[in-house]
């Protein structure tokens, strides 16, 4: 008897469904849509050191720059560890997601009832609004605020989402989700590259979406009648991987910046950004070209499985390479190793999507929304939390020598166990789509 047979596996295997064909415009519009909101939440990553220094907030001191920026981007890192200063802004932003989070669920829920497109409109316009607020701003707390503003007027994130949903079905979904995660990769890669400021049209996909998610004629469901065992298991298991991701991106240029007596690679910052912007390319490549053949071929539960696999030997590669480092330096092994890090960081990335269809289909369409919104506003907050304690961790783990001072990397491999048994808990099959 195959191996893959168990309880659940059906009897007779359902007849093949005929693929619908994706509505390409307006799937274009939505990423168009999409493609501002990295955009707008990284555009300060090439200049923000520069801004606080320009601004007198530090007083002259240019010590304290780093802290400052720190602040802005990531308010959430314990600036108590002297190693989390100018380094510590690499990471995602912590200030961004914790605002986002307190009304994310607030607007999906409000586009279960509008409709998508006012919704986006708005989300649009708070974008653009928060982010010349903050280049025009002359104070910190000036900064600070429109940095709040750029996560509470942005519900987006949880809208587009549900929009997807609502121009897909099961046959073509993992087509079209495999192009969120490439549309993030190219707004976050394309700030970098800028040598002059730009004003964004990030109004003009309001002018050409000219259709809108039909309303529907029963409301959405209350909250508490959500609270079933589908979107539990979707939305834990989504929390779990934006956890591991956000702590695996804010670990990753830290360990790539230190020098190597004190666990790290030493790397200058010119090549930690190639590598980084060569693992953003390959994420978004690789979703394009291979996630819906690896879905239709092996099943969302087993690409989502395999992905958070790969957290286990990224995590016990870090001090593989940081031992390596201290006795041979860099030396070939060393970018061989950074490259299988990379690789299976890639694979990694391809759960998200997976991921995205469990909850898509785990909601009636009509609280579609609603569902959305509540796990981007639990993903929020576990993405706030996540760098703060895997750079917290490390500095721990450095200053005090804890287990050689790769504690962190133990901590973490043990949490990637946990989220593999909750990805265990998905079904084999995703569920069918459920009118009401």
């Amino acid at each position: 008897m195959p191996s893959d047979i168990n309880e659940e596996t059906a009897l007779l295997r359902p007849p093949q469904r005929k693929r619908t064909p994706l509505p390409k415009l307006q799937l274009s519009i939505i990423m168009l849509i999409q493609i501002c909101a990295p955009i707008a939440s990284q555009s300060i990553y090439p200049y923000i050191n520069q801004l606080v220094s320009e601004l007198d907030i530090t007083g002259g001191d240019e010590k304290k720059v780093g802290y400052y920026a720190c602040v802005l981007s990531a308010l959430a890192f314990d600036v108590s560890f002297p190693l989390l200063t100018a380094e510590s802004w690499l990471s995602v932003e912590s200030l961004f997601f914790l605002t986002q989070s307190m009304t994310v669920l607030q607007w999906s829920r409000a586009s279960d009832y509008v409709g998508r497109k006012p919704i986006l409109m708005i989300g649009l316009f708070g974008t653009a609004t928060s982010v010349l607020c903050f280049g025009l701003s002359r104070t910190f707390w000036a900064l600070v605020v429109s940095r709040c503003l750029c996560g509470l007027l942005n519900g987006n994130v949880g809208v587009m989402k549900s929009a997807m949903g609502d121009l897909t079905d099961r046959t073509n979904r993992a087509e079209g989700f495999a192009y969120l995660p490439i549309v993030w990769a190219i707004g976050a890669s394309t700030i970098p590259g800028q040598n002059k400021p730009h004003i964004l049209a990030e109004g003009e996909g309001d002018r050409t979406l000219q259709t809108d998610i039909p309303r529907r004629r029963s409301g959405p469901r209350p909250l508490r009648e959500l609270l079933i065992f589908p979107v539990i298991i979707s939305v834990s298991n989504y929390v779990a991987l934006g956890f591991l991701d956000t702590s695996l991106r804010a670990l990753l240029p830290l360990f790539l910046a230190m020098p190597i007596e004190i666990g790290g690679l030493g790397l200058s910052p010119p090549k930690i950004g190639l590598i980084l912007s060569a693992y953003g390319l390959a994420i978004g490549l690789f979703q394009v070209l291979f996630f819906a053949r690896m879905v239709h071929r092996f099943g969302e539960k087993r690409v989502f499985f395999n992905g958070i696999i790969t957290c286990l030997p990224i995590f016990a590669l870090f001090p593989i390479m940081s031992m390596i480092a201290r006795h041979f330096g860099l030396s070939f092994i060393i970018w061989a190793l950074v490259g299988c890090v990379l690789a299976l960081g890639t694979l990694m990335d391809t759960s998200f999507a997976a991921i995205f269809m469990f909850v898509t289909a785990s909601a009636p369409k009509s609280s579609r929304g609603s569902v959305n919104g509540m796990s981007q506003t639990l993903v929020a907050l576990a993405r706030a939390i996540g760098p703060a304690m895997s750079t917290s961790l490390f500095s721990l783990s450095v200053q005090h020598n804890l287990l050689g001072g790769y504690m962190v990397y133990l901590v973490f491999f043990v949490l990637s166990g946990f989220a593999l048994i909750l990805a265990g808990r998905l079904p084999d099959e995703i569920w069918d789509d459920v009118d009401e």
